[in-house]
């Protein structure tokens, strides 16, 4: 009986009639919080997602927005993340220099590691060089246990590197002179 019924609805199914194209991005939602505003009739809630966006190549982006529910906060900040993505030099699987940035009460280290080390990095900063091309890489997450925060000094982390063809063939630098030394020199 269920096989007539199935043969006599000419209508198409919406996941057959869909193609499935392939995502150019993957993404990752790393935390979901649910915050309140105070107003005279009691409390207004909302959601607010925190995303990571990137390509398993050398693009990654971060997003954080609020809605009304959460797939419009996943959505809102995916949107987000996609139109921030930063491009990261890739050199061998992992990162060709080591970094530390402190963005607001987070700190985070991340340093390059041999072949076949993997990632070892906890929570946000794994989830975020997940979906990089990075396969090897050693990082510490120091001071604020905020997501957002860590997110963001992360990806600050991410766009301090240069690629390694950069960094070998420029030319030095004059160290800079101190005002005392420049002083004496006049006198």
């Amino acid at each position: 009986m269920a096989e007539q019924t199935a043969e006599r609805s000419r209508a198409p199914r919406r996941r057959e009639a869909a193609p499935e194209a392939p995502k150019e991005f993957e993404e990752v939602v790393i935390n979901i919080d649910r915050v309140a505003r105070v107003v005279k009739g009691g409390r207004r809630f909302r959601f607010k997602a925190l995303v990571v966006v990137g390509n398993k190549k050398d693009k990654v982006g971060v997003g954080v927005s609020k809605g009304g529910d959460v797939q419009a906060a996943i959505a809102k900040a995916t949107d987000v993340a996609k139109k921030n993505m930063i491009t990261i030099p890739v050199l061998n699987n992992t990162i060709p220099h080591d970094a530390e940035v402190k963005l607001s009460g987070a700190r985070v280290l991340i340093k390059p590691a041999a072949p076949g080390t993997g990632v070892i990095a906890g929570g946000v900063v794994r989830q975020i060089i997940g979906v990089t091309g990075i396969h090897n890489l050693l990082s510490k997450s120091l001071g604020s246990t905020n997501k957002v925060n860590i997110a963001y000094a992360t990806i600050e982390a991410l766009k301090t590197l240069v690629p390694r063809s950069e960094w070998l063939n420029t030319p030095k630098k004059k160290a800079p002179v101190k005002k005392e030394a420049a002083e004496e020199e006049t006198k």
